[in-house]
C-alpha cells in the first residue's frame, strides 16, 4: 500500500500553471519555499522577487511556471484539496454510508500531520496558508471566470462528496450543498479562531473543530 500510494501524483487542473512544477526539480522548490515563506510573512507581502532570492534563481524564472503570485495561490489551494480529496477517497472506502460521513467529516476538519509521500510539500504548513488564506484565491473580480475555467474544480469536488454523503445518510435532508460547504469553510474558520480570537470558539483545549462540525452535522441531519 505504501508503494502504491508514494506513486500517487496529486492532480492540479493545468491552465493554473503555465509550466507543471512537478515536472523539474525548480518546480518544485518554486513550490516548497513558497509554502515556507507565505506561511512566515502573509499573502500580501509575498513576491516572486523574495521567492527567486530564496532559491537563488531568477524572478523570471518562476514567471516560466506561474503567471502571478494568485495563480501561484490557486495552485497550492488546489493541490492541498486534491490532496485531501485522495484521503476521502482511500479511507472512506467499503464503508457504509453513516461511516463514511462520519469520516470524511473527520478527514476535512481535522488537524494535518505530515505526508512523506510527497517530500517537497509540508502538508502541516501548507495546512496554515489554507486556514489563513484559502478564501483569497476565489474572493477577487475574477472569480466568476476563474471558476468557468475549472480553477476550483478540485474544492468543489470535495463539497460534491460531502453533499453526496449526506444525501446519502438522509435523502430528504433539503440542503446537503449548503451543509456540505459549510462543514469546510466552518472547518477553516474554527481553527482559525482557535488560534487567533479563543474567547468566541468553543473549539481549543478538549474540544476540536472537528468535534463541534460531527456534532452539528448529525445532529442536524437527523433532526
Amino acid at each position: 500500500m505504501d508503494r502504491l500510494l508514494s506513486n500517487i501524483k496529486i492532480a492540479v487542473p493545468e491552465k493554473i500553471y503555465v509550466k507543471d512544477p512537478e515536472s523539474s526539480d525548480l518546480g518544485k522548490r518554486i513550490v516548497q519555499h513558497s509554502i515556507i515563506i507565505i506561511d512566515d510573512m502573509g499573502f500580501e507581502s509575498f513576491t516572486f522577487k523574495k521567492l527567486g532570492h530564496q532559491i537563488d534563481s531568477n524572478e523570471s524564472s518562476i514567471y516560466r511556471y506561474f503567471e502571478s503570485k494568485h495563480k501561484l495561490l490557486l495552485y497550492l489551494t488546489s493541490w492541498y484539496w486534491s490532496w485531501i480529496e485522495y484521503q476521502l477517497v482511500i479511507e472512506t472506502h467499503a464503508l457504509n454510508h453513516l461511516e463514511k460521513l462520519c469520516k470524511a467529516i473527520e478527514i476535512v476538519t481535522r488537524s494535518v500531520k505530515e505526508d512523506s509521500n510527497f517530500s517537497h510539500i509540508n502538508e502541516v504548513v501548507l495546512n496554515r496558508i489554507i486556514i489563513n488564506e484559502n478564501s483569497k484565491s476565489f474572493l477577487t473580480k475574477e472569480v466568476d471566470k476563474e471558476n468557468q475555467e475549472g480553477y476550483f474544480a478540485v474544492y468543489k469536488r470535495i463539497i460534491h462528496r460531502l453533499r453526496d454523503m449526506i444525501t446519502h445518510v438522509n435523502p430528504d435532508y433539503p440542503f446537503p450543498s449548503s451543509l456540505a460547504s459549510t462543514i469546510i469553510e466552518a472547518s477553516l474558520h474554527q481553527h482559525f479562531l482557535k488560534d487567533h480570537f479563543i474567547s468566541i470558539t468553543d473549539c481549543g483545549g478538549k474540544s476540536t473543530p472537528t468535534d463541534f462540525l460531527m456534532d452539528l452535522v448529525l445532529k442536524t441531519i437527523k433532526s
